[in-house]
């Protein structure tokens, strides 16, 4: 395995490179154009998004210079809309984990300074964040194309991030804003747990015949209720996220259909219609599944398990099926699976979802799958001048751009699948959407009213609790670096 960790590190390496060779302080490498593209508000989001996994990997004079740049560069003072959602998993989440394994104060102000910056797309009627923010003016907005509602999976996937900010700052305000959202979402639940992906920001009401999915739109709002149970270190504090996921888990079983050649998938819903499409994004159910038999009762876990090893299956076949052996962005179930939309840009849920798996089984099964679906980024997507998607993933004709989450997460995902669990290990660190890692923290606050505004109420146990942490914080970092190298 090490060998193949290798080859891994040496593709980051090679992909940083020419980042910073053709498009370094932009957002994204164009390596057809040779150039640079700002695509999250020019935030410098390729350097953001690699520091973890420079970390992780060793690479340490790759790293100190993207350090050195947010410390000296990097400024949030953009008059253009951008992203709430994309820059929270990729700025703000990559900030908090570059601080959790670095110590580096530095990483922890620009998380907040980021942070205070987002904070007005909150300031809605109903709590539900609008989807678009102005970075210099904090003027917000949803998109037109989603007829002013905001997006599930972007309004459900800030948990993390700021209630780690919160932790790590004891400053409660992003904690605050981040759950209104959850007491929102719990008031208009639905017994099945499947929420539509449009809700009002205005009314906090939800589109009761919408579209159900756990693929684009939907996807990381089911991750991140079982994901902040995890981070929160699964205390009463966090229980109803728990709760509310296993809820989700029960309504999802409606949707797991087999192909008739066998392919066991998770359709979509539109009101009452079934529609038989599984995007790749959402292989990255299994991860979650395995990650999720960890308090289940032993049946539950059993069936997410079995669930699990099964959708795991059809995401591989979604990569051996096509001539250039790497998946398209989604699959028609018609009848027998079949490519949908044909492109490629190098996503990382089956391979996120292998490393779980791997760790979990043991199996070596996942491990020769993952390095499949490396061997093929290597053939169909390499370039002298960095990695690119692909239009077509069985004509193999090439896009122009490489995406961040390439370096933050489908290269790390892949680095882990082949290092021991010992390299950041599961009963530490929790990853957010963007696979950046987070130090399991128990919330000690006090629950809050789920019919309420919440009422964050500071005990000296939770202030004592936090210093302690602290100091562990302080203590474990030694052995991350020593584990990294």
């Amino acid at each position: 395995m090490a060998e193949r960790r290798e080859k891994v590190k040496a593709a980051m390496l090679h992909a940083w490179t020419c980042y910073e060779k053709y498009a370094w302080g932009m957002d994204e490498l164009k390596p057809q154009s040779k150039t640079g593209e700002n695509s999250f508000a020019g935030l410098g989001a390729t350097i953001i998004d690699s520091l973890d996994t420079l970390y992780i990997m060793g690479l340490k004079k790759e790293y100190n210079k993207a350090r050195d740049w947010v410390a000296e560069n990097l400024d949030f003072n953009k008059d253009v809309h951008t992203s709430v959602f994309e820059t929270t998993i990729r700025v703000l989440g990559g900030l908090l984990s570059a601080y959790d394994l670095s110590g580096e104060p530095m990483f922890l102000k620009k998380a907040q300074q980021i942070t205070d910056r987002l904070l007005p797309a909150w300031n809605t009627p109903s709590g539900i964040p609008y989807g678009s923010i102005n970075l210099a003016t904090g003027d917000s907005n949803s998109p037109g194309w989603s007829g002013g509602n905001s997006i599930l999976a972007d309004l459900g996937t800030e948990q993390m991030e700021f209630i780690a900010l919160t932790q790590r700052t004891n400053i409660s305000k992003y904690k605050e804003k981040a759950e209104r959202v959850i007491i929102q979402l719990k008031k208009v639940f639905p017994s099945d747990g499947l929420l539509p992906y449009y809700i009002s920001p205005d009314s906090g009401q939800i589109d009761h015949g919408g579209k159900v999915t756990f693929g684009a739109m939907g996807d990381s709002f089911y991750e991140y209720l079982l994901k902040v149970w995890v981070l929160g270190n699964k205390t009463e504090v966090v229980k109803h996220y728990r709760e509310m996921w296993e809820q989700s888990m029960e309504g999802m079983k409606s949707l797991v259909k087999k192909s008739s050649d066998g392919y066991t998938y998770l359709a979509e819903r539109a009101g009452n219609q079934m529609i038989d499409k599984m995007d790749e994004l959402a292989c990255f159910v299994p991860g979650m599944l395995v990650l999720g038999t960890d308090g289940a009762t032993p049946q539950k876990a059993d069936e997410y398990l079995n669930l699990a090893q099964e959708l795991a299956k059809t995401c591989y076949n979604m990569y051996r099926m096509t001539n250039s052996k790497l998946a398209g962005e989604n699959y028609n179930f018609n009848n027998r699976m079949q490519v949908g939309t044909s492109w490629n840009i190098m996503r990382p849920e089956t391979v996120e979802s292998f490393m779980y798996l791997w760790r979990k089984t043991g199996d070596q099964k996942y491990r020769d799958w993952g390095w499949d679906i490396f061997q093929a980024f290597e053939t169909q997507t390499k370039l002298p001048t960095g990695y690119t998607g692909l239009r077509d993933v069985n004509t193999g004709e090439k896009d122009d751009k490489m995406q961040t989450f390439f370096l933050a997460e489908t290269l790390k995902y892949l680095y882990l699948l082949f290092s021991p669990s010992t390299v950041i290990p599961l009963d530490e660190w929790v990853f957010n959407t963007e696979a950046h890692p987070m130090r399991i923290t128990p919330r000690v606050d006090e629950p809050i009213a789920l019919e309420d505004q919440p009422v964050i109420i500071e005990t000296t146990k939770a202030s004592q609790l936090r210093q302690e942490y602290r100091q562990h914080l302080k203590g474990r970092r030694r052995g991350i670096d020593q584990r990294v190298n």
